[in-house]
C-alpha cells in the first residue's frame, strides 16, 4: 500500500510516538479489506509501538487508532489515503501522545467541555477542506474522552450517504443530527459547542490597543499586507473570519511563481505561518460588520465585529476577498448542498455514475467539467455566452470527452427538485427565447466571484460591482483606509496579484502613518 516515499515519511514521523498505540481493524472479505489490512501491516512493520489487533465493528472496513490501554482514540472508516493521509498520520502522532500546535487556550477548551459528543464526518478522498474537519474532531477525541470521532469515506459507504442524504462534504453529525458542512477550523468547532466561546472571545478584543495598522481579511492580500506592514516595526493586527480565505477552497495552483504546483490549504498554512513569524495580533474567526472612518485624518478608525466587539487603528487595509457567485434562480438556495454544489474536487465523488450539470464556462467551469466527466455518468456544461471563455488547452481536452455536452446561449432560470434533492434544471434559450429542462442529480456552480463588501456600502466608495474602488496607491476615498486583492477593483482577481496589491497597501499605510504630522499623531492617541 505504501510506497517507498510515503514509507519513510512515516518512518521518520513515527519516531515521535511516545506512548503505544493499537490499530484495531473492522474488517470484511472485500478488496478495499483487504487494501485496508495491508496498509495497517505496513504502518505496524515501522514502529515497535505499533500493533494491529482484529476486533469487528458495525462499518467495515474500518479501523481505530487507540491509545493501548485506554479509551483514547480515533476510527477511519475506509482507507485514508489521498487528502486524508496527513489526517492519518497526525491521529497516530496525536494518539501515540505526540503534542499538538493548537493554540494552548484552544486545547484547554477542548479539555473543559463538558458533555458526550460523537462526531461523524463524511469525506471524500479528492476534497481538499475535509482533512481540516476531521483533523481538528480527531484532536478533540485525543484531547477530551468524552468526545468520539470516527471518519467516513463516503464514497464506501454509500448506503449511509444515501439514506443520510449526504450530498457534500465534508458533511459532520453530531450525536446522530445534522451539526455543520463544509469547511470548519478546531476553533469554528469549539465556538459552535461551546456557548461562551463568542462572548469571552469579544471580551478578549474590547481590551486591545489600538493599531498603527489593522489588516481586515486573512487571504493572500491580508497576510502580504500584514508582513509588509510588520516588518516596519509598527502595531499591526489581523481580524480575518477564517485565515486563508478563498485559497482554503482551492484545489490546484499551477500560476504561483516559483512554485510549479501547490494546493489551496498548504498555501494558506504558509501564509499564516509567515504571519506568525512575524509580531502580529491574529485574531480569527471575527467577522467584520461596520467600518467607522476617523472624523479627520490622523483619527482612530473603528471596525465593529460581529460579536459585538469593537477595534481601532490609525490605518485600515481592506483585504475581504470574495465568494463564490450564486446563480439567483428559484431552487438554488433549497437544494444547496442536497445537488447544488460550489467545489467540484469535494463533492464530486458524491455523484459517481450521476448524471450533473456544471454552470460556467470560463476556466473554473471547464476544469470542473473535465474533472467530473471521470467521475459522472454525463456533464452537461451550460453557458451563458455564445462561446466558452475558458481557455484553447481546456476547451481542446472538453472536445475529447465523449460524455460530456456543452450548451452555449442558454440562461439557467430555475433547479427543480422532489423536496429532499436536486432533479433537474431549467434554461431559456438565448436565441430563440424557448425554455428546456434537464433531468440530472448535481448542480456545480461556477460563475465567477462577488466581493465581499456589503458592510462597506457607507463607509467607502465601491463601484457598480461592489469592489472598492481604489487608486494606484491602494487608497480608497478615505483617508487613511486603504484596500487589496479581491475586493477591489484592480483587474484580473489573481492569488500573485492580491499578494501585490497587499504589499502596496501596506506601502501606502506606513507612508501615510509617517507624513501625519505631529500633533495629529498626539491628538489620535489621547
Amino acid at each position: 500500500m505504501l510506497d517507498a516515499n510515503l514509507t519513510q515519511q512515516l518512518k521518520t514521523y513515527l519516531v515521535n510516538i511516545r506512548q503505544p498505540i493499537e490499530l484495531v481493524a473492522s474488517l470484511g472479505d472485500d478488496a478495499k479489506s483487504g487494501e485496508l489490512e495491508r496498509l495497517l501491516n505496513d504502518i505496524a512493520a515501522l514502529s515497535d509501538d505499533i500493533s494491529v489487533i482484529r476486533k469487528d465493528d458495525a462499518r467495515k472496513p474500518s479501523f481505530m487508532i487507540r491509545r493501548a490501554g485506554t479509551d483514547i482514540g480515533v476510527r477511519f472508516a475506509g482507507l485514508p489515503m489521498g487528502h486524508e493521509f496527513t489526517s492519518l498520520v497526525l491521529a497516530l502522532l496525536q494518539v501515540g501522545g505526540h503534542p499538538s500546535r493548537a493554540a494552548q487556550e484552544l486545547i484547554d477548551q477542548v479539555k473543559d467541555l463538558d458533555g458526550d459528543y460523537e462526531f461523524e464526518t463524511y469525506f471524500s478522498l479528492s476534497c481538499q477542506n475535509c482533512p481540516d474537519v476531521v483533523q481538528a474532531l480527531n484532536l478533540m477525541a485525543v484531547l477530551n474522552p468524552r468526545i468520539k470521532h470516527v471518519a467516513i469515506d463516503g464514497a464506501l459507504f454509500k448506503d449511509e450517504v444515501d439514506s443520510r442524504k449526504v450530498m457534500a462534504v465534508p458533511t459532520v453529525f453530531l450525536n446522530g443530527e445534522p451539526f455543520g458542512q463544509g469547511r470548519m477550523e478546531l476553533g469554528q468547532i469549539v465556538a459552535k459547542i461551546d456557548s461562551g466561546a463568542e462572548a469571552r472571545a469579544a471580551e478578549k478584543i474590547k481590551t486591545k490597543d489600538a493599531f498603527d495598522v489593522l489588516v481586515v481579511g486573512g487571504g493572500p492580500a491580508g497576510a502580504a499586507a500584514a508582513i509588509y506592514a510588520a516588518r516596519k516595526g509598527i502595531r499591526v493586527g489581523v481580524a480575518a473570519e477564517r485565515f486563508g480565505g478563498q485559497v482554503l477552497d482551492t484545489m490546484a495552483i499551477e500560476n504561483f511563481i516559483s512554485v510549479p504546483h501547490t494546493e489551496g490549504p498548504k498555501l494558506a498554512a504558509h501564509l499564516e505561518q509567515h504571519v506568525k513569524d512575524y509580531d502580529v495580533d491574529v485574531m480569527n474567526l471575527q467577522r467584520a460588520e461596520k467600518l467607522i472612518p476617523a472624523p479627520t485624518a490622523g483619527g482612530l478608525h473603528e471596525v465593529r465585529l460581529a460579536n459585538g466587539a469593537s477595534l481601532k487603528a490609525r490605518t485600515v487595509i481592506l483585504s475581504t476577498g470574495a465568494r463564490w457567485r450564486q446563480m439567483g434562480v428559484p431552487g438554488e438556495d433549497e437544494y444547496r448542498n442536497r445537488g447544488v454544489a460550489y467545489c467540484p474536487h469535494c463533492d464530486g465523488p458524491l455523484f459517481k455514475g450521476k448524471r450533473v450539470a456544471v454552470i460556467g464556462g470560463g476556466n473554473s467551469g471547464v476544469e470542473a467539467a473535465i474533472d467530473l466527466a471521470g467521475i459522472v455518468a454525463h456533464v452537461t456544461l451550460i453557458e451563458y455566452d455564445s462561446d466558452l471563455r475558458a481557455d484553447a488547452v481546456l476547451q481542446r481536452k472538453l472536445a475529447t470527452l465523449p460524455n460530456v455536452k456543452v450548451i452555449t446561449s442558454a440562461l439557467t432560470t430555475e433547479v427543480q427538485g422532489d423536496g429532499e434533492k436536486v432533479s433537474g434544471l431549467v434554461y431559456k434559450d438565448r436565441n430563440h427565447g424557448t425554455s428546456h429542462e434537464i433531468a440530472l442529480e448535481g448542480i456545480f456552480v461556477q460563475i465567477g466571484l462577488v466581493p465581499n463588501t456589503e458592510w462597506l456600502k457607507d463607509s467607502v466608495a465601491l463601484s457598480n460591482r461592489g469592489e472598492i474602488e481604489i487608486d494606484a496607491r491602494g487608497e480608497t476615498s478615505q483617508r487613511g483606509i486603504f484596500a487589496a486583492g479581491d475586493a477591489t477593483t484592480v483587474p484580473y482577481k489573481q492569488i500573485v496579484i492580491a499578494m501585490g496589491t497587499g504589499s502596496t497597501a501596506a506601502l501606502s499605510a506606513f507612508d501615510y502613518l509617517i507624513r501625519l504630522p505631529a500633533e495629529e499623531l498626539v491628538e489620535a492617541a489621547a
